[in-house]
């Protein structure tokens, strides 16, 4: 962590990411050739950070400049794979945290996959359409030097769904003259995957039926608090409605709604109106439904079984987890990337409360991301059904992975350190076949 720390210097988010991972890593005992062969120093630097200006032009005419990055992290698995943010927060840290996690996630999917990750400082929501046309266009006019099919391979994230996607490959096409799968996110029309949209959401409501059987318990009937309200939150949202549990909450930066009735799916139907076509605001939710409307705060002081921080890293501190714990809350499922700040994830374990943690609850994304490049590659198209089937198997391959490291004597499982611990076992026992590279 010294060394991490020294090179990265201020960068807080990968700070956190690696000493999460290296805790329960070293905690394990490190084999004498690992050291020897330095894998810990090896898998904690990049293989290479890409930065680079986008100048493209407003509506207006003026001129604009942001900075993109590509982080490459590492590719012992397979091509590079992980998506590309566009928000105001991008950074070269949030940007290592999130190749370094994505690394160990596609681990465990048993895909054959890297991890990167990459994005621009962008803020989407004040961009008109031929503005993000023509941004997506100019960030590509450097980006495609760097991606292909079995090289790097970037998805969506925030800020980049479908319409991005669509752009992104548009321009690759024009100056590359070749169609491949160098993008995936794409539409169903052009190499796209069924079930791609709703695949972190789904996955995540997978991982917990799995956790929850697991313990002895069931999902049908327990109240499940959801954070956000976007892709991942709504879908999430919408699998947990199937499957029969209740759903109280959704939020965005402005504040939580709270139904406690219980959303439906005319309700969740009329949300994904709002925030994914609309782009409104949740709190006209609580008008619409006559529901609770929480101002400026999250969901974690509501009373729930089952808690799914879908939104940003570290949105649930110490204090929301002391609530959680006091609520009795059975199991926090972490649908966003790190949203589990590093003192509430110690107190969460310390007092036995089960973690869905991301590099395993949330990997639904990406794996039909790989089911995605699988597609393309074979110039083949699965129906939904075969799409949410090999969702559902790899799932249940991720949760039967971070029970075999995770499980203690007492038969308890630890999911957030067996997911650390089986997705570093695959990684480095790759590095160490490929000798010093």
């Amino acid at each position: 962590m010294e060394l991490v720390e020294t090179r990265n210097p201020g960068e807080q988010e990968f700070h956190q990411a690696v000493r999460g991972v290296l805790d329960d890593v070293v905690e394990g005992g490190l084999d004498d050739e690992l050291e020897r062969l330095g894998v810990l120093e090896r898998l904690v630097e990049p293989d290479r950070a890409i930065s680079f200006r986008v100048t493209w032009q407003d509506d207006e005419g003026q001129v604009r400049v942001n900075r993109a990055h590509r982080v490459q992290f590492n590719n012992t698995l397979g091509p590079y794979k992980g998506g590309l943010r566009f928000a105001p927060s991008v950074n070269p840290s949030v940007l290592k945290f999130l190749g370094f996690e994505q690394t160990l996630k596609n681990a465990l999917t048993r895909l054959p996959m890297g991890g990167a990750k990459g994005g621009a400082d962008l803020d989407p929501k004040q961009l008109s359409n031929d503005e993000m046309m023509r941004f997506c266009q100019a960030l590509m006019n450097e980006l495609h030097r760097h991606i292909g099919e079995d090289v790097d391979v970037p998805a969506g994230d925030i800020g980049v769904s479908e319409r991005e996607i669509s752009y992104l490959f548009g321009q690759y096409k024009r100056l590359r003259n070749r169609y491949a799968g160098v993008l995936t996110g794409k539409g169903l029309a052009w190499g796209g995957s069924a079930g791609r949209v709703e695949a972190t959401g789904y996955g995540a409501a997978y991982f917990t039926t799995e956790m929850l059987e697991h313990a002895g318990e069931q999902l049908d009937g327990k109240r499940c608090a959801i954070s956000g309200a976007g892709n991942v939150s709504i879908y999430c949202a919408q699998k947990l409605l199937e499957l029969g549990a209740t759903v109280i909450s959704l939020s965005d930066s402005d504040g939580t709604i709270h139904d406690p009735e219980g959303l439906d799916a005319d309700k969740l139907a009329w949300v994904k109106q709002l925030k994914l076509e609309r782009r409104g605001r949740i709190a006209e939710y609580a008008d619409e439904y006559e529901a609770d409307y929480l101002e400026g705060e999250t969901p974690w002081s509501l009373d729930c079984e089952l808690a799914f921080p879908c939104a940003t890293q570290n949105e649930l501190s110490s204090e929301d987890a002391e609530t959680l714990i006091a609520n009795d809350c059975l199991a926090v499922i972490e649908g966003a990337n790190m949203p589990i700040d590093a003192d509430a994830m110690r107190l969460l374990r310390s007092e036995g409360v089960l973690i869905g943690p991301a590099k395993a609850a949330n990997a639904g994304g990406v794996a039909v991301s790989g089911l995605e490049q699988s597609q393309n590659a074979q110039r083949m198209s699965w129906g939904p059904e075969e799409v949410d089937r090999q969702l559902r198997e790899i799932m249940r391959t991720v949760h039967a992975e971070c029970v075999e490291w995770g499980e203690s004597g007492d038969g308890s499982v630890d999911y957030a350190r067996g997911a650390n611990l089986a997705s570093f076992d695959r990684v480095s026992k790759a590095m160490l076949a490929y000798g010093a590279v």
